[in-house]
């Protein structure tokens, strides 16, 4: 059987899609990054040759992610690919229709505009937290909530509390003030979606003209209370894909079926990687005045990849030794 793989390597989290040809979702996996992706790329490698059977053979990689460079590096992707063009494809194997996708993730949040199935214009989020996956696992934290009953504790409540939301600071700085005035938890759980909401459409989706059929997708979709505050923001069904916390991998492994599509052979290196010994170093180049700081990712003692140089001088040399 041929299968397609996707690997979506995140801040907070590294997710791993096997496909089939039918664009059938064979496993995912879902594991958090803890600052170490070379560990967590491995780790996810190895659990899905343990649940696979041998008649499956990978017939193309993709990469995507903040870590996409790296993880392709390691695994020898056919495909390396942002996040936006990821989320967009996965988006639209899902609805064909869509014409607009939210999607928060661990670290950072965005918004991908389609029109006729395009992207016509996307937006980022990278520099506040708030509403991110990471400042409501605190929050919940904070509160002595499981993470997973956080949004549906914000659906009881009765009483909204309206909480600041313009960055994680002053959203966990009012949080803390309404529970010292004795506001009860679910209503300042479902204050804070709101608050977290209103972010949202007001910093990365400022000007962007959203349209249905809409889309949540990445991790926070997870939360209850996040969708029903966007439904009421927006006046509109919101839809949640059954794999909306890997759809960035899913968006991966369509990328890498396409780019094998021609009949090339892949470039995988098979799933000993995940055995491997990788170490990642960094040096100063000092070939000329820009001085660039170059990055080295070795397997085996060999270099497989590098990147930094603004001449391509080193990136260029090992794709043609590739």
């Amino acid at each position: 059987m041929r299968s397609y793989l996707g690997i979506d390597v995140g801040s907070v989290s590294t997710n791993l899609v096997l496909m089939d040809e039918k664009g059938e979702v064979l496993t995912s996996i879902y594991l958090r990054t803890q600052g170490d992706p070379i560990r967590a790329v491995q780790e996810g490698l190895a659990r899905l040759q343990a649940g696979i059977g041998p008649d499956v053979k990978v017939a193309g990689v993709g990469t995507t992610g903040s870590g996409r460079q790296l993880a392709g590096a390691m695994v020898g992707a056919d495909t390396v690919k942002n996040e936006i063009t990821a989320h967009a494809v996965a988006a639209l194997r899902e609805v064909p229709d869509v014409c607009t996708v939210l999607e928060i993730g661990g670290q950072d949040s965005k918004i991908i505009i389609l029109r006729q199935g395009v992207v016509t214009d996307f937006a980022m989020n990278t520099v506040c937290a708030a509403g991110t996956g990471s400042f409501l696992d605190r929050q919940a934290a904070r509160l002595g909530l499981p993470i997973e009953e956080f949004g549906s504790l914000a659906e009881q409540s009765e009483n909204r509390v309206r909480i600041a939301g313009r960055c994680a600071v002053f959203a966990e700085s009012d949080m803390i003030h309404k529970q010292q005035l004795g506001y009860k938890v679910e209503d300042i759980v479902a204050g804070l979606c709101e608050a977290l909401v209103r972010n949202y459409l007001n910093n990365v989706a400022k000007g962007k003209e959203i349209r249905s059929p809409v889309l949540f997708q990445g991790g926070v979709a997870a939360n209850a209370g996040m969708r029903q505050a966007f439904e009421s923001a927006l006046g509109t069904t919101i839809t949640i894909p059954k794999l909306y916390d890997v759809m960035g991998a899913v968006g991966a492994a369509l990328l890498a079926q396409k780019a094998v599509a021609d009949g090339r052979k892949t470039r995988f290196r098979g799933f000993d990687v995940s055995r491997w010994h990788f170490k990642a170093k960094s040096r100063s180049c000092t070939s000329c005045s820009n001085q660039c700081e170059v990055v080295e990712i070795t397997a085996e003692g060999k270099i497989v990849a590098c990147w930094g140089d603004r001449c391509g001088r080193w990136s260029i040399l090992m794709s043609a030794s590739a």
